[in-house]
């Protein structure tokens, strides 16, 4: 199994403080996560988080606008310059003092920081500069106001900025040293600026206070007293040339407006173009407002917390807004009044996680009694269950993937249908018990649970919900239970040190009890069902057979685990003898390597059979949780009094809701920015994914996605000399597909892969999949499933087609090594699930399209059959007509020989004019008027 895992994505949390970003186009927002960044695609509906971390939580991250370059700042003002398109961090800077506020100048050439009551502005990184040593050069720092600022803003054209500060006032400032004269204070709040925008034109300024005013100022002509103007007027009559005296001019208040509001502003934005402005309160209430006629558009709530921070995208379509408080992210379009993303964390720690079985999603579980799914490749969380009324404390899929199981310490285990999202099961104990562990058995007839207030293990059934029976035996409380994925067989651990093997059907147990050294934390059982492994007190991973209960493994894990110390801790990390144990593991699907996490910084891979560590991740290297340090840091210490950063400072602060706590003093779970405690770094539960190509951690700091999908490698495989591009390139020219694809395979290029793959024939496919070498079955399999998913390739028939020949004439080879194709099979089984549903959807969807189509034809068919008759009938018609007219002809030509022998001309009815005498005449009315008659009873008879 491949041991190369990177840290690929952070789920769990949207939003911890600090400033919201958009992107120049609009379509990604930028979200500070802690002391990690991440990046929602709001179009193609993902998001990915970057690699690097900060030290200390960021409090602002700033994006230029050709969207290259990407700027963030801890609390500390350690700042991270990032390439944006290639996520790869180009260098670290200390600005030596926290950064308010971080704006990059519209022509991305500048970048202002508000330190304190100074503005420093910077000139960007830039390749083309020559003979530029370091990668920020200071332009210039700006001064005036009298105490620390707030925001900065910059004019459209990049040639001035305004600041607000909590000394009240706003400043204009130019960039440059020739336009000192624009320097200008702008004065009248009664309370902190908040911000100020510039508009469109330049020629007004809005500025907003935290009180709820809003000043409008205009660049008009400064006013003079009376006398003045008496001066000027005779001194204007007394100019012979009667030229005119330019008044000064000045910024002054043209309009003050207010916002009526029971609670003070938090945040604003205003966007220039559509002259928009949103402002957000600290009840959760955000208002949106037409400048600069001060008409409200609309007025809504995101919940009873403060918004922190809110952000406008360039269109002005899109606003987002964050609250730290409670970990929510909302971004809404105001003109339809809709929702485009609104997520939230959990508000407390996660207690447990689990992969469906097909590793599409994540379900996570927290003490804040609710449980979220995830969707893996979106990042998203798709849905929330809150009916439990405490702390979840386990959750558990059933085999199909269709039901879920959750225990909480409010007594209850809820099973979750999730096709309609809705609680259909809830079984209890027959005594009021906190349940800390389940298991459910493959076939999905039986759940089980324990506890730590009873020793027994309650059995029931999933169908009826009925208790079943008890497994009595432990003599301490149940830690885990553990199900395998083949048979029936349950094993359970306790802190009474043992392990027992249960036959759940049998209602006894395999093999006799499994003795142990310590108390068991956590264990896992192999997917074969053949081995178990624990990991107890005393820091070790024992593995044992099942069927016999020997010991097979012995892993000592103290010497490997990274406890770090604690803020209070008088001694360096290597000399603690904290959390030097595991909390909980978990076997891959292939069942070689097994990883292991707990009340430490660390999470590390063992390989079993070696029974030697692979790979040790770093869970945080957040400064502000305990157990990150390493080191004594004596710049941090007072004599006498201990570490400087557990003196409480918050009695100090400038606003009365920071100095205001009516937390719980000593609690140690729920915000982690509270000042009574420091967070712990944890790992609470970890596993990985049926897929075997990712694990999931629940951490302190979030869900974490390790993974080796997301990284090219060169790999060769068996490469020799003669294996060259232009001899793949030549062999598929000559339609030598099989030597071609082998060689592809060994060069592990996978675009020479890719071509070759896709060059190959419809009826060639049979014959290369049939001669194909065994050892690059796995090879091929892993490309197709990883083509499936990843690139969302249009040949899907042209894959099933692979599919269905190598299965075909590597089946048995399949079956034999079954766990060397576990993740490509979980891929292709993935791919076709979400295939088949959306092909159910679409037909559900047509369901009245077909129907309309149906009786379309029906109704086009009915008309067609009236046509033809009506065909016929017209030819009837048409026949009839022609007789008629011929003998009409014939009485024509017989009246037109006979017209030169009579004197008397008669008209005919069809326009014929010939001459009979009277007597014919009144012969040939009578032999008409007799045929007309025939003629009716002819029709009459038709």
């Amino acid at each position: 199994m491949k041991s190369d895992f990177r840290f690929s994505n952070l789920l769990g949390t949207v939003y911890r403080q600090g400033n919201l970003l958009f992107s120049e186009d609009g379509t990604k927002l930028l979200s500070p996560v802690g002391n990690r960044v991440s990046c929602f695609d709001l179009i193609n509906n993902r998001s990915f988080t970057f690699e690097y971390e900060h030290r200390k939580n960021i409090v602002r991250i700033a994006l230029n606008k050709q969207q290259t370059l990407l700027l963030s700042v801890d609390e500390d003002g350690r700042a991270i310059l990032v390439n944006f398109i290639s996520k790869t961090v180009l260098h670290h800077f200390n600005f030596k003092g926290s950064v308010e506020d971080l704006q990059f100048s519209p022509d991305g050439h500048y970048f202002a920081i508000g330190t304190t009551k100074f503005i420093q502005v910077w000139k960007t990184p830039d390749v083309t500069e020559d003979r530029q040593f370091s990668p920020f050069i200071r332009h210039r720092i700006y001064s005036g106001h009298y105490n620390d600022i707030l925001s900065i803003n910059w004019s459209n054209d990049s040639r001035f900025f305004i600041t607000t500060s909590k000394d009240m006032t706003s400043k204009i400032y130019s960039l440059h040293s020739d336009e000192k004269s624009v320097a200008m204070t702008l004065a009248g709040h009664r309370d902190y600026v908040i911000k100020a925008f510039f508009n469109e034109t330049q020629e007004i300024i809005y500025t907003i206070s935290k009180d709820g005013a809003l000043f409008k100022w205009e660049y008009t002509e400064r006013p003079t007293d009376e006398s003045e103007d008496e001066e000027e007027e005779d001194d204007e009559d007394e100019d012979d040339n009667d030229e005119k005296i330019e008044k000064p001019m000045s910024w002054r208040i043209t309009a003050k407006n207010f916002f009526h509001s029971d609670s003070k502003v938090k945040c604003a934005t205003f966007h220039p173009k559509t002259n928009l402005l949103v402002v957000g309160f600290t009840n959760g209430e955000f208002r949106l407002y037409d400048l600069p006629d001060f008409n409200m558009i609309q007025q809504l709530s995101m919940g009873q917390n403060a918004i922190d921070t809110c952000e406008v995208n360039k269109t002005g379509e899109w606003l987002a807004f964050g609250s730290s408080k409670v970990g929510q992210l909302l971004v809404y379009e105001w003109a339809s009044e809709t929702y485009i993303l609104k997520q939230q964390g959990h508000f407390d720690s996660v207690n447990s996680l689990t992969y469906s079985p097909d590793g599409s999603r994540i379900v996570t579980a927290s003490d804040d009694g609710k449980i979220k799914i995830w969707d893996v490749n979106s990042g998203f969380c798709l849905y929330t269950f809150s009916e439990h009324n405490s702390s979840i404390t386990d959750i558990k899929f059933s085999k199909k993937g269709n039901v879920l199981f959750s225990c909480s310490l409010d007594g209850t285990i809820r099973a979750w249908d999730l096709i309609r999202f809705r609680n259909f099961k809830t079984y209890t104990a027959t005594d009021r018990i906190q349940f800390n562990c389940i298991a459910v058995d493959p076939s999905g007839e039986i759940i089980v649970g324990g506890s730590q207030d009873s020793f027994e293990i309650f059995v029931w059934s999933v169908q009826t919900g009925q208790l079943l029976d008890s497994l009595n035996g432990h003599e301490g409380p149940i830690s885990c239970l553990s199900f395998g994925n083949e048979n029936s067989v349950l094993v359970s651990s306790s802190w009474d040190k043992t392990i027992r093997v249960w036959n759940i059907f049998g209602r006894n147990l395999s093999v006799e009890p499994i003795e142990l050294k310590s108390d068991a934390l956590s264990l896992t059982v192999r997917p074969d069902c053949k081995e178990v492994a624990v990991s107890t007190l005393d820091g070790y991973i024992t593995v044992f057979d099942i069927e016999t209960g020997n010991q097979i493994h012995l892993i000592d894990s103290k010497r490997d685990i990274l406890s770090g110390r604690h803020l209070e801790d008088r001694f360096t990390s290597k000399n603690s003898a904290r959390s030097k144990y595991f909390t909980t593991i978990n076997y891959s699907y292939d069942g070689l390597t097994l990883i292991g996490a707990g009340n430490n910084n660390s999470i590390c891979m063992y390989d079993i059979s070696n029974e030697v560590l692979l790979k040790r991740f770093i869970v945080s290297q957040n400064l502000q949780l305990n157990g990150t340090q390493e080191f004594l840091n004596s710049n941090r210490m007072i004599d006498g009094a201990g570490p400087l950063d557990l003196i409480d400072e918050a009695g100090e602060a400038s606003d009365v809701e920071d100095r205001l706590d009516s937390t719980i003093p000593g609690s140690k779970r729920g915000d982690p920015s509270l000042r009574n405690t420091r967070p712990e770094v944890r790992v609470t539960s970890i596993q990985f994914s049926p897929t075997s190509s990712a694990f999931a951690a629940g951490s302190t700091e979030g869900l974490l996605i390790y993974s080796v999908d997301n990284f090219t490698l060169f790999d060769p495989f068996d490469l020799d000399l003669d294996i060259t591009p232009e001899a793949i390139v030549e062999a598929l020219t000559e339609k030598e597909y099989l030597m071609a694809l082998v060689m592809a395979f060994r060069l592990n290029e996978t675009h020479l892969i890719h071509q070759v793959y896709e060059s190959i024939s419809l009826k060639d496919i049979k014959l290369v999949a049939s001669d194909l070498p065994v050892i690059y079955v796995t090879k091929i399999l892993d490309f197709i499933s990883d083509l499936l998913i990843l690139e969302d390739n249009p040949h899907f028939e042209y894959n099933l087609l692979w599919i269905k020949n190598i299965l075909e004439f590597h089946g048995q080879y399949i079956n034999l090594n079954k766990f060397e194709f576990q993740s490509s099979l979980k891929k292709i089984q993935r791919f076709l699930n979400k295939v088949g549903k959306d092909v159910v959807l679409l037909n559900k969807r047509n369901n009245y399209l077909l129907e309309y189509l149906t009786v379309a034809r029906d109704l086009k068919e009915d008309d067609e059959e009236e046509a033809v008759i009506e065909d016929v009938e017209m030819e009837v018609d048409e026949e009839d007509d022609e007789d008629e007219e011929e003998e009409d002809e014939e009485l024509n030509g017989d009246e037109e020989e006979l017209g030169g022998w009579f004197g008397k001309e008669v008209k005919s009815s069809n326009g014929i004019v010939f001459s009979v005498s009277d007597e014919e005449q009144d012969d040939n009315e009578d032999d008409n008027e007799d045929e007309d008659d025939d003629e009716e009873e002819e029709d009459s008879d038709d």
